[in-house]
């Protein structure tokens, strides 16, 4: 039977007003169409009593704090943003685990949304957790493909309750929502990105100096794919540029230089669960390296991963 957003909708109103009760809540806004979704949901449920904040990880894309600063002012969404890079960096400083990252970025990610909710006496953490977060976190008789931050990285002694009216759906599914929830299509159809953010596009340690190098890079990639898009070419799923943890030799100039090495990715996907590369023409692909290499001068090579999921992930990490 063909998915109804608009029952959907209604039901998870519901769910969430008979959850919620007369508490107050809190919702961590990402700037992804989850965290959008799940928060016009609570804010259609429990208007008055829902409290949407933004932690600025450090971690994100470029400009990302003020582009989620105007996509929630664009849909009536009250937003504190809360900023911790500095603590994000230090709890990850030397972690190259991937998984211990995740648990390290969930658990901070708690901590500091328990902090704020003392002032505003929040009961109820709400969640833009979908299917693919909790089956690939594992449990029940599933394998672990990896732990998701807002599954794996949850404490066990957590002070909030969750609420989570998102979870039995898929990432197709989510932009059906959000489209009918009156979402612009900037949010209802913007690529997925990952909860622990540039952490897991990062292989190795997390540094800011990194962070800044995988930014720009990321906003080459972004700007060339959609400027093809718009010129006709199919629009993949999910597309980013990852760094990895190992420098190569090259030239610059006449003399012999040791940069890091980008790794572009793009997929086709219907819901993250599995997803085949997209066949970007070489041309775009060389567009897209000359750039990162003249723009990002401590990048020096750059590649292009043609792994589908499985074998591999979407994302790096």
């Amino acid at each position: 039977m063909p998915f109804n957003s608009d029952k959907f909708i209604i039901s998870a109103i519901k769910e969430i007003q008979e959850t919620i009760g007369d508490k107050n809540a809190i919702i961590a806004l990402s700037g992804g169409v989850d965290s959008f979704a799940a928060a016009a949901l609570a804010t259609k449920s429990i208007p008055k009593q829902l409290f949407a904040i933004y932690v600025d990880t450090g971690l994100m894309r470029k400009n990302e704090t003020e582009d989620v600063k105007r996509a929630a002012k664009a849909v009536g969404i009250n937003l504190k943003v809360v900023s911790a890079a500095d603590r994000y960096f230090t709890a990850l400083k030397g972690v190259t685990d991937p998984e211990e990252k995740r648990k390290i970025i969930g658990g901070l990610f708690i901590k500091i949304f328990e902090e704020e909710s003392k002032g505003i006496n929040a009961a109820y953490l709400v969640q833009g957790t979908i299917a693919p977060d909790w089956i690939e976190s594992g449990g029940m008789g599933r394998d672990k493909i990896k732990s998701h931050h807002n599954v794996g990285g949850l404490p066990e002694k957590m002070h909030l309750k969750l609420c989570e009216p998102l979870r039995e759906i898929y990432k197709h599914e989510v932009r059906q929502v959000a489209g009918a929830l009156g979402l612009p299509e900037y949010i209802s159809q913007r690529q997925p990105f990952p909860g622990p953010a540039l952490a897991v596009r990062i292989v190795g340690a997390v540094t800011p100096e990194k962070v800044k190098l995988l930014q720009d890079a990321i906003a080459i990639v972004e700007e060339e794919i959609e400027n093809a898009v718009k010129g006709g070419m199919e629009k993949p799923w999910q597309y980013f540029a990852a760094l990895l943890d190992t420098k190569t030799v090259g030239v610059r100039g006449d003399e012999r230089a040791y940069k890091y090495v980008a790794v572009v990715r793009a997929v086709r996907s219907m819901d993250g669960m599995t997803a085949n590369f997209s066949h970007i023409p070489h041309t775009l692909l060389q567009t897209i390296s000359t750039r990162i290499t003249n723009e990002v001068r401590e990048i020096g090579r750059v590649m292009y991963d043609i792994t589908n999921k499985p074998p591999g992930t979407i994302e790096m990490e």
